[in-house]
């Protein structure tokens, strides 16, 4: 990920905890998260001389890059401290 596109996705996600943070995101349509993000959306959209769609499937890549690549350090967190030893992992987390 360019440092461009993590300013990107920080920017959009820090308007995301203000924009959505009394929502439940299991109830809550995702045409109506969308709808709120927009106006950030918007503006980077602006900025960048793009189109907000092309924010929004951004916005969209960048997130999913963003979640394997925090699973991928959770695994190898977790199996470097705790040599893949489930029953280690399942009794710390309990």
């Amino acid at each position: 990920m360019t440092s461009e596109n993590k300013e990107i996705l920080d920017r959009i996600n820090a308007y995301a905890e203000k924009a959505l943070a009394d929502i439940d995101p299991q109830k809550t349509r995702i045409s109506f998260q969308l709808e709120a993000l927009k106006p950030v959306m918007q503006e980077i959209a602006d900025e960048k001389n793009r189109s907000v769609e092309d924010i929004f499937i951004l916005y969209m890549d960048l997130a999913s890059e963003a979640s394997v690549e925090a699973e991928n350090q959770l695994q190898a967190t977790l199996e470097e401290e705790e040599g893949a030893n489930f029953s280690r992992i399942a009794n710390r987390l309990s």
